[in-house]
């Protein structure tokens, strides 16, 4: 795809209003080029010039299609965790394809798989698998742990607890998995390599949770300690708050994906597609001096 084709080419943004899609969207704006904001609610869309705003929501077809008129490429961000997730993706990604989209850039989660120990990631494996049997020409993006949501593991106490066991994750930022979501979507280089593509994106260095908390407890002055916990621990602390089991053995199963390995990766994506190192653990409290400020001293 030339420059040309980059230049008259309208990018459809979901979760606009969202941490990753409205990053995603505010990149394209600077770049200047046009975009569909697809959002639930038209009233908290982000206005930009070159952009136009749509509503609808995944699991209504019609809406969604009438939405994603005009689109070329579609960055679809994975919806908010529900028993009936893959059913939002796939109604979606049909309509998107029925509207004429030709190329879905779908964000989904490192080691996705039938099989995932983290339950969530089973529904972004499902979603990839329909949407490669739609035809549609796609890449998909597969982040690792988000460093943003890292300091809220920890509780007021600065206790961090989970059965994580001695695994690495590679904690990611949302702001590099923006910047690669932005490169996959606009550069004509990017885009030219990227048909049927998966990239895993994480974050520079692959840290255990207890390495990981004792960095945050050096760089912070606030004191974060890791406590292990079992598979019946973890569910037995989640269920307190009265959520659904779906989502207590979804939250358990982050932690013990670290465990098994699955989240040990660490990938060159963010350097490579972006031209800059990914955000340490260091890097993102100069950012966010203040992201552990619920913790006690």
């Amino acid at each position: 795809m030339g420059d040309d084709q980059m230049t008259n080419h309208t990018i459809g943004v979901t979760g606009a209003t969202g941490a990753v899609g409205g990053r995603v969207a505010a990149r394209i704006a600077r770049l200047g080029m046009a975009q569909r904001l697809i959002v639930r609610d038209i009233n908290r869309a982000p206005e930009y010039p070159g952009s136009s705003a749509a509503m609808a929501a995944y699991e209504d077809t019609t809406d969604f299609e009438r939405a994603c008129r005009g689109v070329d490429t579609l960055f679809l961000v994975s919806a908010t965790e529900s028993e009936d997730r893959i059913d939002a993706h796939t109604s979606a990604v049909d309509a998107a394809v029925k509207a004429g989209v030709s190329r879905i850039v779908y964000l989904s989660f490192l080691n996705a798989g039938p099989a995932a120990t983290f339950t969530f990631a089973r529904t972004h494996f499902f979603t990839e698998a329909h949407i490669r049997l739609s035809g549609v020409a796609h890449t998909f993006l597969r982040p690792s742990l988000y460093l943003d949501l890292l300091p809220r593991w920890a509780d007021e106490r600065g206790v961090v607890r989970g059965p994580a066991g001695d695994g690495r994750v590679a904690w990611v930022s949302r702001d590099d998995v923006a910047d690669v979501a932005t490169a996959v979507l606009t550069d004509p280089a990017v885009v030219a390599v990227s048909d049927g593509a998966t990239f895993d994106v994480t974050g520079p260095e692959a840290l255990t949770l207890g390495a990981t908390v004792d960095k945050l407890s050096s760089l912070t002055g606030r004191t974060v300690r890791y406590v292990p916990e079992t598979w019946e621990e973890a569910l037995e602390s989640r269920r307190s708050g009265g959520a659904p089991e779906w989502a207590v053995e979804g939250w358990a199963s982050s932690y013990a994906a670290i465990a098994t390995g699955e989240m040990d990766v660490v990938a060159p994506t963010v350097p490579k597609l972006t031209g800059h190192p990914a955000q340490s653990i260091e890097g993102f409290l100069r950012r966010h001096p203040s992201a552990l400020s619920h913790v006690a001293v």
